[in-house]
């Protein structure tokens, strides 16, 4: 007789309390990272979000818009081990995973290989500039990004938990850049559009950056208290009627024959997949947690919608002659998609 398998154990809510001190947490690293950051407080809360819900995040944007400082102030004030990766043409995938040297003892000649490991070996690793190195360089994330492990020289090796990727892309129409594989595109949870700062805000920066300032940050959250914090995301609970309108919103990005979005089937070449619908639902959990919600709603859904499928949506040469591009895609759907109701099927 074939042994029955246990149900899955069910996770109970956050209580009131822990959901409070998260949003209280939220605040303070906001007003933290205000102070080395000036704007880009939308990009700030996305990059909790992701980090909170265990995903990784692509911004992407031209040089000299702090993306650099937003990840490194994320992993002070997360007091996680940092690492950072400037991707450059010449980059080698042992340089990002690690390798191999022979090492010999001095008092009895006897060799043997050790495994250095690389700065993929860290909580939070800056992939900065990851499209400025070739597609075999930046498949050494692959694993990585999926299984948080990697295996090199026959043997595999588990990464730190928690583990991040936060990389960031010059825009592809630069020169010396090359576009990042659909496959790896696809295990970003987001990714997120940083752009110039309003005039007040750069004034800001400007004043400051050009006197004598300086403000250190220190950590304001152990790493066993973000480990929790990661823990209580998957309880958040959802209702059916809210995940099947995130599903409904990924799948019509699909260009198939029975989508009703006809601008779809014209403009688009591949759509969101099934991750795509997975991210929005575990992103909005993290959202409404961040934010003091016991549960997630189709606002949190929608809200969420743009960074975790803009880079999922392959549009064709239709949509670029027309000027059309995904964010305007996902934004038409969103209007034009019917808001469900508690207890639609």
């Amino acid at each position: 007789m074939e042994a029955q398998m246990k149900p899955p154990a069910l996770r109970t809510a956050p209580d009131g309390a822990v959901v409070r001190e998260v949003a209280a947490f939220r605040e303070r690293l906001l007003a933290e990272m205000s102070k080395v950051v000036i704007g880009q407080r939308e990009v700030v809360d996305l990059i909790l979000t992701s980090l909170l819900s265990g995903g990784h995040c692509l911004l992407t944007g031209v040089p000299g818009l702090a993306k650099t400082l937003m990840i490194r102030s994320v992993g002070k004030l997360l007091d996680l081990k940092f690492s950072r990766i400037q991707f450059t043409p010449d980059l080698m995938p042992s340089d990002i995973i690690g390798t191999e040297i022979l090492e010999e003892e001095r008092a009895t000649g006897h060799r043997e290989f050790r495994f250095v490991k690389g700065p993929i070996f860290a909580h939070i690793v800056l992939a900065d500039e990851i499209n400025r190195t070739p597609p075999k360089t930046q498949s050494a994330l692959l694993e990585a990004m999926q299984e948080h492990r990697v295996t090199t020289c026959g043997r595999t090796f588990k990464l730190d938990d928690p583990f991040f990727v936060l990389a960031t892309q010059n825009p592809i129409e630069q020169a010396g850049t090359y576009p990042l594989p659909e496959a790896q595109l696809d295990r970003f949870m987001f990714n997120l559009r940083v752009d110039y700062l309003q005039e007040d805000d750069e004034v800001d920066v400007v004043l400051k950056t050009t006197a004598d300032w300086s403000d250190e940050l220190s950590p304001i959250l152990p790493g066993e208290r973000l480990r929790f914090y990661q823990s209580l995301v998957r309880s958040v609970p959802v209702s059916e009627h809210v995940a099947r309108y995130a599903v409904r919103l990924a799948g019509a990005t699909r260009p198939h024959p029975a989508n009703p979005f006809e601008q779809i089937r014209k403009l688009v070449t591949w759509g969101a997949g099934v991750r795509g619908g997975q991210q929005i639902i575990l992103a909005a959990k993290a959202w409404a947690l961040l934010h003091g919600h016991y549960h997630v709603s189709v606002k949190d859904v929608q809200q969420l919608a743009v960074p975790a499928l803009r880079h999922r949506i392959i549009t064709n040469y239709f949509a670029e002659s027309e000027g059309v591009t995904p964010d305007g895609i996902i934004k038409q759907i969103i209007e034009k998609l019917p808001e469900p109701k508690s207890g639609i099927r």
